[in-house]
């Protein structure tokens, strides 16, 4: 058997084997964007389709909640997955209501579940990006190597986050952020697996690919009505290519948290793995030393000259 799959292997030509993994690679790629790929259509389906007596916004919101709601049950989603989804939704909703005080893009339409303008289902659009990185984390088995110290890794993330708000009073960093995001990461890759095939990606290049992805993803966001930028009133115009530097901070913000994260479970559950190989090393010390004290009563309780008797078993 194994002599017969070495050979159909050495028939199977290189071309075949990198459309196998691509075709694997995108099939993963598209499981893990379930919640991303449900929020669009959503958005699409929405701009043609009323629901009677329920604003678009809210019709929005709830289809993100029963989504997430389906995807934890199935199991499509973890309980650590969903947790995080709601810290970043709680992360953009305070962006989005500082960014539509100022006038950034706004929320035209009427809706009963509007916070100060901003509707609730606005908080999804970021943690969809969470569910993808969490998803794909998961699902191609990725693995960081090189990656910089936590401290490191925590100050860039919050510095970025703090640029999102402090570039309308004060100089805006994101070039300053993005030099540092090249100096910090020269070195780290990320390593996943298709097929049980090891590759290797360096993660700016990752974080560019990802921010692109992104800035494609605003053009159908905008284009279904999901929020609006100042030049869009009067119609839809394609997103200037300048956001995708905000987009790809905002991965790169992503990113972090999800990664740190990750990290820190792992270290968790290395803790947890040597308590409890410690804990079962030192019972069993015990059980060696409640028999060995066993067996010195037995020498000592003995007649002089006589061997203790064995036990029978």
């Amino acid at each position: 058997m194994i002599a017969l799959i070495a050979q159909a292997l050495k028939k199977t030509s290189p071309m075949k084997i990198l459309f196998t993994h691509l075709g694997h690679f995108a099939w993963q790629q598209m499981l893990s964007c379930l919640f991303p790929i449900l929020l669009f259509l959503t958005f699409a389906v929405t701009k043609v389709v009323a629901v009677p007596g329920l604003h678009r916004y809210d019709l929005i919101l709830l289809v993100c909640l029963v989504a997430q709601l389906l995807l934890y049950k199935t199991g499509l989603e973890t309980k650590d997955e969903l947790k995080v989804i709601a810290v970043f939704h709680l992360a953009g909703l305070c962006l989005e209501l500082f960014k539509t005080h100022l006038h950034s893009w706004a929320y035209p339409e009427a809706g009963w579940t509007k916070l100060y303008g901003v509707p609730l289902y606005s908080g999804f659009m970021y943690a969809s990006v969470a569910s993808y990185l969490c998803q794909a984390w998961r699902r191609l088995d990725v693995d960081l190597t090189g990656w910089p110290p936590a401290w490191a890794a925590w100050a860039l993330c919050g510095g970025i986050y703090v640029n999102f708000f402090t570039e309308h009073w004060l100089p805006d960093t994101r070039w300053a952020l993005a030099a540092l995001i090249l100096l910090l990461f020269r070195r780290t890759q990320a390593k996943f697996t298709v097929c049980a095939t090891p590759y290797a990606l360096p993660i700016p290049v990752a974080f560019l690919l990802l921010g692109f992805f992104l800035w494609i993803a605003e053009n159908i966001a905008t284009f279904f009505g999901a929020w609006q930028y100042p030049n869009q009133q009067g119609g839809w115009h394609l997103v200037h290519l300048a956001k995708m530097s905000s987009w790809s901070l905002l991965v790169i913000f992503s990113f972090l948290i999800v990664a740190q994260l990750k990290r820190v479970k792992q270290g968790l559950e290395r803790s947890a793995g040597r308590d409890s190989a410690a804990a079962r090393w030192s019972m069993s010390e015990k059980w060696a030393g409640w028999a060995r004290l066993g067996q010195n009563r037995r020498h000592r309780d003995a007649p002089d000259g006589a061997s203790p008797a064995r036990e029978n078993p």
